[in-house]
């Protein structure tokens, strides 16, 4: 039925926030992911390695999707992997992903950090959406790939040279503001760049995100880039003029 939300799989969903995304674009999402997501948010959850699970769907063992969204694990591409202590044998997922969704055949995006070896992707920044906490602006840069031509005009909206504060993901990126980062867990602060670390509630409040705990919201995707997106997928479905 024409008039029914076209289904999503997201696949890696984790806690739901590319999930939330989608569906404020007009999805009916499901997520699938190899953990189980007790404050999932999205329309329905499959605990199954999302791999496995593309396998049975290419079998025909699930309900047709319209497109698939995968965000798999960043921390073989993240530039955190370089840092002292941090494990280094992480799984890269991004080209079997890739293999697999293109044998489905439908419109996918797939989304990771600065660094992953997506192609031709968009890079999206929580200024571009005016995200953040107080005086705090966002900086959480993450790539999304897609079969469908994706576009984004939008810039970074950096303040450098301002005394503006940063909620940020990776550093200062070299300028001299005070940054808040979301990574790890809250209070302290860091020794990566001299980086005081924000709360769990900053944290929620600078990413749209309320229902996450700490360690979710440090994996999470702001909703705000998945509803950019997906509303572009909806035009290539032709289901937005």
């Amino acid at each position: 039925m024409m008039n029914a939300k076209p289904l999503l799989y997201d696949l890696f969903c984790g806690a739901g926030g590319s999930s939330h995304g989608y569906q404020l674009a007009g999805f009916r999402v499901i997520g699938v992911d190899i953990k189980s997501q007790p404050r999932y948010r999205g329309d329905d959850f499959i605990r199954m390695d999302a791999l496995e699970f593309l396998r049975d769907y290419q079998n025909g063992h699930f309900e047709e999707a319209a497109a698939f969204a995968a965000s798999p694990p960043c921390q073989a591409y993240s530039s955190l992997r370089r840092m002292p202590g941090t494990k280094q044998n992480h799984p890269q997922l991004i080209d079997p992903t890739r293999a697999a969704l293109l044998l489905s055949g439908k419109p996918y995006v797939i989304e990771n950090v600065c660094g992953s070896p997506l192609v031709n992707p968009i890079m999206l920044c929580g200024t571009m959406f005016g995200l953040g906490v107080g005086a705090g602006e966002l900086r959480r840069h993450r790539l999304f790939e897609s079969n469908v031509a994706l576009k984004c005009t939008m810039k970074c909206d950096h303040r450098a040279g301002s005394r503006k504060r940063t909620v940020g993901v990776y550093g200062n990126h070299g300028g001299r503001h005070f940054t808040a980062g979301v990574w790890g867990h809250t209070g302290g602060t860091s020794h990566r760049d001299w980086t005081p670390r924000i709360t769990a509630d900053e944290g929620r409040a600078a990413m749209d995100i309320d229902w996450m705990t700490w360690a979710e919201l440090t994996q999470a995707i702001p909703p705000a880039y998945t509803t950019f997106v997906g509303k572009q997928l909806m035009v290539a479905l032709g289901r937005l003029g």
